[in-house]
Parts: structure tokens; C-alpha cells; sequence
């Protein structure tokens, strides 16, 4: 960091130690991340979608605050309309969809879905943007959208899981367009500072509905703990440390965790809410992490 010769020495010397922080600093993301999927499937019965998704914008906002104060003479007025469809599509969208499968599905619906991000993003940048996506990646894509059909055919205590699949594929592909936005026409803006823009956006877009759809009876301490939790946890906290291990390590080892998000999901569910992990589950999640795994050997 210094930019003098000493630089890479001291490089050196912290290699061991980065060793061993790198593959604990991804779990713990992959852990924060799981555990939203948690949060979500707690809080959502209680709150309902909007005003949870209000919570955890503005919670997220507030986080990130500082960063944007900082940074906010590279965010002139011109630029906020942009940021904010960039915030729409990329958080408030599809944290409402998410919420939405949330109070209808098992909180590893959710989790697995999430993981077809990577694939999404590959197929927005081909049919949108020009990319070239190579055999192996075409064939990742067939092998994700084999695993979501899977899971949508799926059934938990006779209930089917198709619609909260759907949201999320939904979500999914949102991020995925979210990220395609975010490689084009964020470049050059501090991350950090970017994210509190969109999220702050995006809770004011959403606030009169959020105030519309509020609930009418007293909220469990439970959901609200587990509001919160999702708001400055999973999002504003994860944000910076998710930015920081970007910074640290680079964009494609960073990009590991979305294995560990279906699984910490999964076992987080299962341990606190007894929520079963059914056969065409752990099926669907093997398809869709192992696309991801394709895709990603082929970039």
C-alpha cells in the first residue's frame, strides 16, 4: 500500500498470515450472507415485504452513511437518477422478491436461488452487451436452469415451492442485470459510498408503500431483532467487508463465497427453525453450485 520499494516485502511478510485469514474472512461472508436468508424467512411473516425491505434499505443506508459523506464530492446531483434505477434493480427488487418466497418457502429456496447470480450476470452480459460466453459457459447455464427447474418441482410438507422459486430467479437475475449496471456505469465511483446512494434511493422509492403496507398488529421482538439484524448485518456491515476482502485479495477469490451462501442458508434454517432439506433440494443445489463452479472455471 505504501508504493515504495518496501512494498512488496511487506507483502511478503504478511503472505502467511494472509494464508490462513483469506479462506476464514470468506466463511464468515458466506456465514453473514446465509444468515440473511435466515433473517428474511423470520421477519417476513411479521413485517410483511415492504416494510421488511424498508428496514433493511434504510438500515443499510444509515450504515454506509459515512463512506458517502466522505466521498460526496464525486457524487454530483447528475448522477443520482442513475444510481438510483441502478439501486431499484440491484437491491430494492430483489430484496422484495426474496422477502416475498421468504413467507412461502423454506429460507434454503432462497439461499440456493441466490447462487444463480453468477450465471445470470453471464447471460446478461452475452444477450445485452455483446459478451462472449464460450461453450462451457453455455453449458454452466443449461446445468443452473436444469438444478432451478428441479427445485421448482420440488415439495415440502405438500406444499410446492414453485412461486417462491420463481422470485427468486427472479431476484437472481435482477442481481445478475444489477451487476452488468454496476461494471458499466459505476466504474471509477467508491463502492462504499456507490451502495449508500443506491440503497438510501431505494428506501425512499419504497417508503409509501412501505408506510402503506405496514402492520397493523405488534411486531414480534423476534422479527424485529431479526429486521435489524438484516439490515446493518447483512447488508450495510456486509457491504464493507465484502468491498474490503475485494480490495484485499481480488473480485475472483472474493467470489467464492456464493458456495458457502446456499450452504450456511441450508444449516442455519435446519438448525434454528428445524426447516427440512429435502432430496430434490440438495439435487438442485448440486446443479445450480456446480454451474456456478463451471462457469467460473471457464472465466
Amino acid at each position: 500500500m505504501s508504493g515504495g520499494p518496501a512494498a512488496p516485502l511487506d507483502a511478503a511478510a504478511g503472505a502467511g498470515t494472509r494464508d490462513w485469514r483469506t479462506p476464514l474472512e470468506i466463511l464468515v461472508l458466506g456465514a453473514i450472507w446465509g444468515g440473511s436468508f435466515l433473517f428474511m424467512r423470520v421477519a417476513a411473516p411479521a413485517f410483511g415485504p415492504y416494510a421488511l425491505v424498508e428496514l433493511r434499505l434504510a438500515l443499510g443506508a444509515l450504515v454506509l452513511l459515512p463512506f458517502l459523506w466522505l466521498a460526496r464530492t464525486q457524487f454530483p446531483l447528475r448522477l443520482w437518477p442513475r444510481l438510483a434505477v441502478i439501486g431499484i434493480i440491484n437491491s430494492a427488487l430483489p430484496f422484495l422478491l426474496f422477502a416475498w418466497a421468504a413467507q412461502r418457502a423454506p429460507a434454503a429456496i432462497g439461499a440456493i436461488c441466490n447462487a444463480m447470480t453468477v450465471l445470470f450476470a453471464a447471460l446478461v452480459a452475452f444477450l445485452a452487451f455483446g459478451e462472449k460466453i464460450g461453450v462451457r459457459r453455455a453449458l454452466a447455464l443449461l446445468t443452473g436452469f436444469a438444478g432451478v427447474v428441479v427445485l421448482a418441482t420440488a415439495k415440502v410438507s405438500g406444499l410446492t415451492l414453485g412461486p417462491a422459486v420463481l422470485a427468486g430467479a427472479s431476484a437472481s437475475l435482477l442481481y445478475g442485470i444489477g451487476l452488468n449496471l454496476v461494471k458499466r456505469y459505476m466504474v471509477g465511483l467508491p463502492p462504499a459510498a456507490s451502495a449508500a446512494v443506491t440503497l438510501g434511493c431505494s428506501a425512499l422509492l419504497l417508503l409509501p408503500l412501505a408506510i402503506t403496507h405496514w402492520p397493523a398488529g405488534p411486531v414480534p421482538a423476534l422479527a424485529w431483532a431479526a429486521a435489524v439484524g438484516l439490515g446493518v448485518l447483512c447488508t450495510g456491515l456486509a457491504f464493507i467487508y465484502f468491498y474490503g476482502l475485494i480490495h484485499r485479495i481480488g473480485a475472483a477469490r472474493t467470489s467464492t463465497v456464493t458456495y458457502l451462501v446456499p450452504l450456511f442458508g441450508a444449516l442455519f434454517a435446519w438448525l434454528l427453525l428445524g426447516e427440512a432439506v429435502t432430496g430434490k433440494m440438495l439435487l438442485a443445489g448440486v446443479l445450480i453450485l456446480g454451474s456456478v463452479a463451471i462457469s467460473q472455471r471457464a472465466r
